[in-house]
């Protein structure tokens, strides 16, 4: 029962009792009522019947008298399928710079009687309307959708055996006293997650060689992968003029196909991105309070030592791995690409 049914009991009885006393001011005085009260509550009684009992609340019956206007209310839900990031006082400044008068309050009454008050409410009606109809997506509303839609969150890059791609990018580790600025190399197989790194005074494109020259193709050549995609980012030390670019050449030399990522999108080249993470938190934040380095060639040492962990004895959650060590997940890979190359 509910709160407004009691009440309009209590109302009744009120009536009632004052019938049986036939003393209006008695009845009045036992049920906690004034008699300006009674007489308001009869009246609702003979004019509406048990409905005049219940209890309403005040204000305008139907639509509120300050209610925008039809027009009004199409351009804001027309303006936030356009800018579905922008707050109620950006909505309202604009679109009274393009000749509708609306204010802030007036935006926020619209998006909360069509469940828009949030910014992902907002993002689902974009993309409910897209997949109705076919429309020409902006940069700005593409790029909100990827970044609160979870399948494109969750996306993964697909790889079908060790070699398949490699992924590849440059670290910033910091400043080491009588040395300088100090960049790792990285190189990660993304099929197993097995992982390269050197350390290097610079960025050059020479170091980007080195490093692959020095440990990755000699480890494949070992273990029998063949490299066939690297992916890495534009920086200078990958990218550059195919014919004089000392990467770009050495990666034609060696028969590898060179894609890049999409610029300024960092997540695009997750894998080295989730990488150097680990990295940070897990060597580099550990090394340097527990010992001062003097030159380079100590700290690669001790990179050289975590690598191994890293890579033999340290499990993984890739989605390859799936709590495997990455050599362990590489030589699984490796035995898909021979079982393809036997097929």
């Amino acid at each position: 029962m509910t709160t407004a049914t009691k009440i309009a009991r209590r109302k009744l009885s009120l009536l009632q009792l004052a019938s049986e006393l036939s003393n209006v001011s008695k009845a009045c005085h036992l049920m906690g009522y004034s008699r300006q009260q009674f007489y308001e509550i009869r009246r609702n009684y003979q004019t509406h019947g048990a409905d005049g009992l219940i209890d309403r609340l005040p204000g305008c019956k139907g639509p509120h008298p300050n209610r925008v206007d039809e027009k009004v209310e199409k351009a804001i839900l027309d303006y936030c399928l356009e800018h579905p990031s922008d707050g109620c006082l950006k909505v309202a400044q604009q679109l009274v710079l393009a000749g509708v008068q609306v204010s802030a309050g007036g935006v926020r009454g619209v998006w909360s009687r069509h469940n828009l008050s949030t910014k992902p409410q907002r993002l689902l009606l974009l993309e409910q309307s897209v997949s109705k109809r076919k429309i020409k997506l902006s940069d700005e509303q593409i790029r909100l959708l990827e970044k609160f839609n979870p399948e494109f969150r969750e996306r993964h890059i697909e790889t079908r055996f060790t070699g398949d791609l490699i992924a590849v990018d440059t670290f910033f580790v910091g400043t080491l006293k009588c040395v300088g600025r100090i960049y790792l190399q990285s190189v990660i197989d993304c099929y197993s997650r097995y992982a390269w790194g050197r350390l290097y005074t610079s960025k050059l494109p020479v170091t980007a060689v080195h490093v692959l020259n020095e440990d990755v193709l000699p480890f494949c050549e070992k273990h029998d992968v063949q490299i066939r995609t690297i992916l890495s980012d534009n920086g200078r030390e990958y990218c550059g003029k195919a014919e004089t670019h000392d990467y770009q050449l050495y990666l034609a030399i060696n028969d590898i196909d060179h894609t890049k990522t999409k610029a300024k999108s960092p997540q695009t080249n997750g894998i080295c991105e989730r990488f150097h993470k680990t990295i940070l938190q897990e060597f580099y934040q550990v090394t340097f309070r527990k010992k001062i380095y003097q030159d380079i060639e100590t700290l690669q040492a001790d990179l050289d030592q975590w690598l191994d962990k890293y890579n033999y004895e340290r499990t993984h959650q890739g989605k390859m791995c799936c709590g495997r060590t990455p050599m362990e997940t590489l030589e699984d890979g490796k035995n898909i690409w021979q079982e393809k190359l036997v097929a």
